[in-house]
């Protein structure tokens, strides 16, 4: 396996859930990693201290990403500091579920530009970056929700659907360069945001996988690291690890 000792990787929504898990994943394998976060200081702060941990360099940068100038300067700051950016995760997502009798414009508009507009942002602000190191490792969290759609999740499913389609499109746009830019799409994980939903629903969803079990946040950090470190000829691709909750 390569390791990634060198490269500088950026993970959004990085101090908690899925993506902590990614961010150690990419430090265990030698990168030097920032995460971004927007608003629990105490979670970025411990995960900071995991990573330092592993023996590479270690930022975090407070930005609310659903504003396109906050999601462009996490990129600015840390190619000011480190001189490169060679692995991009756009892992940042919120939701706000509601059926689209209850849906507010807000609901909408936060969902969207948190989750699509930030992935937007930090691609083009990171592409000049990339296409002159002629390196680039672009990963995308996406979700199953964007494939099959899901009851309640109409401003969700349209933002990772969103991501799905970018994803492909930038991939071809830049394919020539040396830059990849692939999807991971995630089934019901074990996740902070999981652990709210009761028993009884749980219950029901997890009769839904399969593998009858939900992902673990690791699993899906692992599919990342592979693309960043392995995955020199994967482009344009959206990696379902959902335990075969959609086929």
């Amino acid at each position: 396996m390569q390791d990634l000792k060198g490269k500088v990787a950026i993970v959004t929504g990085g101090s908690r859930g899925i993506g902590r898990h990614i961010a150690l994943q990419l430090a265990q394998r030698g990168a030097d990693v920032a995460i971004n976060y927007r608003s629990r200081q105490s979670d970025a702060d411990e995960t900071l201290k995991e990573i330092e941990a592993t023996g590479v360099r270690a930022i975090a940068i407070k930005a609310d990403l659903s504003k396109m100038p906050e999601a462009r300067n996490v990129i600015k700051k840390v190619h000011e500091q480190w001189g490169r950016i060679d692995i991009l995760v756009n892992n940042a997502g919120i939701t706000k579920d509601k059926s689209m009798k209850k849906l507010t414009d807000d609901d909408w508009n936060e969902v969207l530009d948190t989750n699509l507009g930030s992935v937007y942002a930090t691609c083009s602000e990171v592409l000049n970056i990339m296409l002159e190191q002629k390196f680039g490792r672009i990963i995308n969290i996406t979700s199953f929700v964007g494939q099959a759609g899901n009851f309640g999740q109409a401003n969700y499913a349209a933002s990772k659907g969103g991501i799905i389609a970018f994803t492909k499109t930038m991939a071809l746009e830049v394919a020539k360069h040396n830059i990849t830019v692939n999807a991971i799409a995630p089934g019901f994980t074990e996740t902070e945001m999981l652990a709210q939903v009761p028993e009884n629903i749980r219950e029901k969803i997890v009769a839904r996988v399969p593998m009858g079990r939900f992902g673990q946040p690791e699993e899906i950090a692992r599919a990342v690291v592979f693309l960043a470190a392995e995955g020199d000829y994967i482009t344009g691709q959206q990696i379902n690890v959902n335990g075969g909750l959609y086929m």
